[in-house]
Formats: structure tokens, C-alpha cells, sequence
């Protein structure tokens, strides 16, 4: 298994594919392309059908996947506001690709059964793949898809981001190879609706690091009522004068930041003991009913989970990161890791630190030199206590290695 990464910021499109394709190609050693995942920057919206092409004539790949991007990474680098493209491709021996496309319409309904998930996608359970899911804001529940791939595909780990760069439905574009494209470069859609992607099985594992960017203020405490998003009362007590109890408690820095970045941490994951940073789902505060002294939370929620306040800022989401990362290393997964995409929020990068790289500075100071691609989403998917979700101001890591030597 080889992978290997490259970005361009060349300002004519022919010219950014030919410098990230070749990069790619030669970093490749003479393998075979079997994927490659592409993202490209809105600057160049007016051409994105002509991508595919352009890319093969320098990379021909058994299977693309990719989408339009607000900003996109490649090579370790992260390139915003400015013209881009990120081009990551692995030569994949002994793994099954399955290219991925799917509209809103064709989705199961929730109660439907593991097997009609499976035909909708075309996707047996076993051997057991891994998903890379790239979705469109406008046109698809990315929410639906996720629910119905943990029940269905309960072992497989599931990642990615839903496609920026546009803000108005039919502006985004998935990239996807058309299916059966075995012996050399298939085919490949542009598309603007619905979801594309990859299943992988065979001799390959993904390990997800889901960084969400908060830490935790106050103390765990738990939901004794609620009403779907509506928190009405923590161990008894009406949470907005808790809000106000907390606040009071909190350092004069942490008081500002509490006036516009908090938010409600839930754990997911009942049998943790004494939940972490990082143990928590981050949902944001979209409302309060002072006269109940209630709060909206943007997510549904139930009666006995356990809930704790956080905040988020730069100094937060990078320390939050390291340990994440940190943690990973330490289980030593990195010493086989041969590739990475991020799906990163456009909330994040130079708006949030000032600069750019920071995401990808810490991704190779922690885990290592490995090739590492991806994108800027309106969204971000990936694992949090066991269960696949679709976040904000994360970012997502997918670590690709193989699954025996």
C-alpha cells in the first residue's frame, strides 16, 4: 500500500492538475493509481466537468472521488481563499473499491432492515468496508445516510464532508468514477445533488481522530427533563440559571467567550466512568425560553444523558487537537499509517487561527510525515462514541492502513 499527496495553487486550472497529478505520480513510484480523491476550489466552478479529463490525461486512476471545496489540503498544506487543488491517490493491493453514488430519493426509510441499506448502495457487509462519503448540502440528508450506515454497517468506519465552495443549490459538484471501471481509468460523473463515495474492504483498516475543537467548563451533570431539543431541567434545576451560576464562576476571559462560543457537550457513550474532552458530541445552543429558563439544543436529546457545558476558541481547538492526535499515537497506530484525508471545517484554518497549516503542522508533528489530503466542508463526518455523526468546527481524520502485513 502506497499513497501520496500534492497541492496546487496555480491560478489556471490545466496548470494546478498538472503540478499536483505529477507530484502525485512520481511520488507513487511507478504504482498504479487505484484511487485518488480529488477536491477543487470554487475559483474554478465554470470548469469543474472538465477536471475528470484533465486529471487522467496525467493520473489515470481505477477510481476518482471528490467534490468542490471552499479550501482545499494536499501534501500537508492547507490552501484557502485562493484558487486550489488538492489531488490524494493510493496504489491499493488486495483491496476492493466500490464507487458510490446516491440520491436523496433512493435512501431506505429509518425502519427499514440492514439489507435494504445494503442493496441501496450496492455494498455487502462482508468483508466489512470503509466508507469516504462526500455529500451535497442542498440535496442530501447526510443525518439519514449515517443513522442507516451505523445500522446497517455497524463495524465500518465511516468518514468525510459535505461539499463547499457554492451557496446556492447546483453549485457544488461530486466527482465519482461510474461503477465497473476495472483495467485502467474508468469513466468519471460530475454531479450536483445527492452523495458519492467509496466502500473499501479487503487488506485495509481506517482509524477516525475526531478533534471538535471545545473544552469542558462546570462539571457533568445529568438531563432529568427534556422534550426533543428542548433541555428543560439539569438534576432538577432549569439549565439557563445554571448557565448563569457557571458564568459567574468563570475567569474574566472565559466570561467573553461564554457570551458567543458555548455550547452543549453530550456523552454518547454511557458506560465512560468519567467522561473527557473528547469523550463528548458538540451541539450547539440554538435558543433559550427565559420564562421557562429552558434551552435549544441543536440535536435531539434524552432524559438520563449525561451533558456538560464547553467553550471554543483558537487556544482551545489546538490544544483540543494534540490530544486527540497524542492519544492516537500513543495506541501506535501510527508507525503503520500509510495515508490520511482531513476533512477540516471552513470555520477553522486562517479564520480561526490566524494562519495557515495549523491543523496539518500538528496532524505531522504528532502522527508523522504521512501523506495527508482533504478539503474545507459546511460539515464533517465522523465517529464520536461509537456512533457516526455529521459535526461543525471539527475536523475529521480518516488513517488509512493496511489491515495485515
Amino acid at each position: 500500500m502506497r499513497w501520496a499527496s500534492a497541492v496546487s495553487d496555480e491560478t489556471a486550472l490545466e496548470k494546478a492538475i498538472l503540478a499536483a497529478a505529477s507530484r502525485v505520480r512520481d511520488d507513487l513510484a511507478g504504482e498504479a493509481a487505484d484511487l485518488a480523491v480529488v477536491f477543487i476550489s470554487q475559483h474554478f466552478a465554470s470548469r469543474y466537468a472538465d477536471a475528470p479529463a484533465l486529471i487522467a490525461e496525467t493520473l489515470p486512476a481505477r477510481v476518482l472521488v471528490g467534490c468542490s471545496a471552499g479550501g482545499v489540503i494536499g501534501g500537508g498544506r492547507e490552501v484557502e481563499q485562493r484558487p486550489g487543488v488538492s489531488i490524494t491517490a493510493a496504489s491499493l493491493p488486495d483491496v476492493a473499491i466500490e464507487p458510490l453514488a446516491l440520491e436523496a430519493s433512493y435512501l431506505p426509510d429509518l425502519d427499514a432492515g440492514p439489507r435494504a441499506w445494503h442493496e441501496a448502495l450496492g455494498v455487502s457487509p462482508e468483508p466489512t468496508p470503509h466508507f469516504v462519503l462526500l455529500a451535497d448540502p442542498f440535496s442530501f440528508p447526510a443525518d439519514t445516510l449515517l443513522a442507516g450506515l451505523d445500522f446497517a454497517y455497524p463495524k465500518s468506519a465511516k468518514i468525510g464532508g459535505i461539499a463547499s465552495g457554492a451557496s446556492r443549490p447546483g453549485g457544488n459538484a461530486l466527482f465519482v468514477s461510474a461503477p465497473g471501471g476495472a483495467g485502467g481509468a474508468a469513466s468519471t460523473a460530475v454531479r450536483r445533488t445527492g452523495v458519492v463515495g467509496v466502500a473499501l474492504s479487503g487488506n485495509i483498516s481506517v482509524d477516525t481522530v475526531v478533534a471538535q475543537g471545545c473544552r469542558p467548563i462546570g462539571k457533568p451533570m445529568r438531563i432529568t427533563s427534556c422534550d426533543g431539543n428542548i433541555l428543560l431541567e439539569l438534576e432538577g434545576q432549569q439549565p439557563l440559571q445554571m448557565i448563569r451560576n457557571l458564568i459567574l464562576s468563570l475567569t474574566p476571559e472565559d466570561q467573553r467567550l461564554a457570551g458567543h462560543s458555548l455550547f452543549l457537550g453530550v456523552v454518547t457513550n454511557e458506560l465512560i466512568p468519567s467522561p473527557q474532552a473528547g469523550d463528548f458530541l458538540i451541539r450547539n445552543l440554538v435558543g433559550i425560553d427565559p420564562e421557562r429558563g429552558s434551552l435549544a439544543v441543536g440535536d435531539e436529546i434524552r432524559n438520563g444523558q449525561v451533558v456538560q457545558f464547553h467553550l471554543r476558541d483558537a487556544r482551545t481547538a489546538a490544544e483540543d487537537l494534540g490530544i486527540v492526535l497524542d492519544r492516537f499515537a500513543e495506541r501506535g497506530g501510527a508507525s503503520s499509517a500509510r495515508g490520511a484525508l482531513l476533512f477540516s471545517c471552513l470555520g477553522r484554518g486562517v479564520y480561526l487561527y490566524g494562519r495557515a497549516d495549523h491543523d496539518t503542522d500538528a496532524f505531522r508533528d504528532r502522527v508523522g510525515d504521512i501523506p495527508l489530503g482533504g478539503f474545507f466542508c459546511n460539515g464533517e463526518i465522523g465517529p464520536v462514541g461509537g456512533a457516526t455523526y455529521l459535526h461543525g468546527f471539527t475536523s475529521s481524520f480518516g488513517i488509512f492502513r493496511p489491515a495485515r502485513a
